[in-house]
């Protein structure tokens, strides 16, 4: 459960569902640290929250790709004399194409900060949670990570590693008072898409990210491990899991095949 009076740390906060969590975190009376790449952003962003919701914003600069950036993200936030309540794991990208024709070095900037970073993050940022025994770590995953994604190969495994490490962290921290929950959205009105590149990548109807942010708030306060907003993405995701698995390839790689 959000609590007010807290400090909120969102990854990829410069636009898209980060931005609306900063927002969202702010707006219930919590005092937020801003982290991204491009500075600029957050430092509009964080004028804008100070000056309509009269909390605390404060702003980081990283790579989280990176090695070393969670962990000097985190003695930042120490050496600020900030202790984070609420861990919004959101930074992410995806790449698309034949696994063998993507650059190498992108996709493992894509694990670094899809996994390592979030994995890191969250080792970094837990143990003060657990001596307070309250607090609360979202990490954003996708529908991607439901079943293999052909030509987002990469991509959809990373997104099956944080759905499966939330699940298990859920399990182990609900009696400890932290709360974990993996959000899975689909396909949603972000710059996600810009740096993909490629609008066959995007499959349905996109979805609002005020409305991905409103639906993990209400999974939060129901306990729930993990978040599909949509109902027609929450059906897909569950109906992954019966089909036979070729089958679900055969699919998932029409939809998903480029279109040169």
């Amino acid at each position: 459960m959000i609590k007010q009076q807290q400090w909120a740390l969102i990854t990829g906060a410069s636009s898209g569902i980060g931005e609306v969590f900063a927002l969202e975190m702010a707006s219930k009376g919590n005092h937020v640290v801003l982290v991204a790449r491009t500075e600029s952003k957050l430092e509009q962003l964080a004028e804008r929250i100070k000056r309509t919701y009269q909390v605390r914003a404060e702003v980081i600069v990283s790579d989280l790709s990176e090695l070393d950036a969670p962990q000097k993200v985190h003695e930042e936030c120490q050496k600020r004399g900030l202790q984070i309540d609420i861990l919004i794991n959101n930074a992410g990208f995806a790449t698309h194409g034949y696994f063998e024709q993507l650059p190498g070095s992108r996709q493992q900037d894509e694990i670094m900060l899809n996994v390592l970073a979030l994995t890191n993050m969250t080792h970094l940022f837990l143990p003060g949670m657990l001596e307070k025994e309250n607090g609360t770590v979202i990490n954003v995953a996708s529908t991607a990570a439901f079943q293999p994604d052909p030509f987002m190969a990469v991509y959809g495994a990373t997104k099956a590693f944080v759905l499966s490490f939330t699940e298990a962290l859920y399990e182990e921290n609900w009696k400890r008072g932290v709360q974990f929950l993996a959000l899975c959205p689909g396909s949603t009105e972000t710059p996600f898409f810009d740096v993909v590149g490629a609008n066959e990548a995007s499959v349905g109807k996109r979805d609002t990210p005020e409305h991905v942010v409103a639906v993990a708030m209400r999974a939060l306060e129901k306990g729930k491990p993990y978040a599909v907003p949509g109902a027609r993405n929450y059906w897909t995701a569950q109906f992954s899991r019966l089909m036979p698995r070729k089958s679900m390839l055969r699919i998932v790689g029409s939809m998903l095949r480029p279109r040169f």
